[in-house]
């Protein structure tokens, strides 16, 4: 898989896609609101993914408890999140959005080079973490983790391997899972999707074989016996996942989570930063986002500051020599 060569395509409708939004934001931010009054949350997916939850989670909490007068969520899918932030970089002093981000966002813009970069945007926080899942359809002849890389290694482009984009939590996961079992990235039959929703109509239609994704994405499905959950990416088994063995029990020398924080335009103050991360501080300490979280999945992982800025930094390094090792 040559994924730079893949990924200039979807690059080469950016363009396309930030002028169609462009019109929208400048009606909706032009007006000079506060982040107190009026708050956009760009989700750089598709509903139903990972970002999107968030997004609209803490829309909800804001919107309930008063936090914000106003808060909208605007999905800008595309190039593992890239167009996203592309759009958001484009945004100079605009103190009233931000973007959910995360590590293969990081990731997916360095393997898209040259182009925007996390740097070239303002970190707010680092909000949440959990962990990633393998999941089959229920009649997959793969019953463990160990049957599927059996399987994987024995004829690697056989198995077609769902997840989120290019660069993103998912295919960073499944890549590192080929390293550890064996395999090449190039070897990997990956197909890419830009929301939960999608991978998810995938698996239960047969298009894909194994699904790189959160646990909460496909919980309902795997409650109700569609689907079946392989293993788990954390160092041990997880409270009320008690029963899901992890990659490392399973033979797969594999442990990542999945975090997501927030980032804002370039060129804001630091007195707006400082309010944007008083809102999801707020929105942070309910008891309504506790219990979010808990059915979520989601860990307390709050980092603001100086920390903040410090983890952003240390991500974008980690994002560039991972993309080096895994060739991509």
């Amino acid at each position: 898989m040559k994924v730079k060569k893949a990924l200039t395509p979807i690059l080469a409708v950016v363009a396309l896609v930030l002028t169609a939004t462009g019109l929208w934001f400048s009606a909706a931010v032009g007006s000079g609101a506060t982040s107190r009054s009026s708050l956009t949350i760009i989700a750089g997916a598709n509903p139903g993914g990972g970002w999107d939850t968030t997004a609209r989670a803490i829309q909800q909490v804001a919107r309930d408890h008063n936090i914000v007068g106003n808060v909208q969520v605007v999905n800008i899918p595309g190039a593992g999140g890239t167009i996203a932030l592309t759009k958001l970089s484009e945004m100079t002093g605009n103190e009233n959005t931000i973007l959910v981000t995360g590590g293969g966002m990081i990731a997916s813009a360095e393997i898209a080079q040259p182009g925007v970069q996390i740097s070239d945007v303002t970190p707010v926080v680092k909000y949440t973490e959990e962990y990633s899942v393998v999941v089959v359809p229920a009649d997959s002849p793969f019953q463990t983790m160990e049957d599927y890389v059996a399987a994987w290694k024995s004829n690697p482009q056989s198995i077609a391997v769902g997840g989120a984009s290019i660069g993103n939590t998912d295919h960073l996961l499944a890549s590192k899972t080929a390293l550890a079992s064996g395999l090449t990235v190039d070897e990997m039959k990956y197909i890419p999707f830009e929301g939960g929703g999608d991978l998810l109509n995938s698996l239960l239609s047969h298009s894909v074989d194994v699904g790189y994704t959160g646990y909460k994405e496909v919980q309902d499905q795997v409650e109700n016996g569609t689907l079946r959950v392989l293993g788990i990416s954390s160092a041990e088994r997880q409270p009320g996942l008690d029963d899901i063995p992890t990659f490392t029990e399973s033979g797969v020398d594999v442990v990542a989570s999945n975090w997501r924080g927030f980032v804002a335009p370039p060129g804001i103050s630091e007195e707006a930063r400082q309010e944007l991360t008083n809102i999801l501080q707020e929105v942070h300490d309910t008891e309504d986002w506790t219990q979010m979280a808990e059915r979520n999945s989601w860990s307390d992982a709050l980092v603001t500051g100086d920390d903040a800025t410090r983890f952003f930094e240390e991500e974008h390094k980690n994002a560039i020599d991972l993309v080096e090792v895994l060739g991509l």
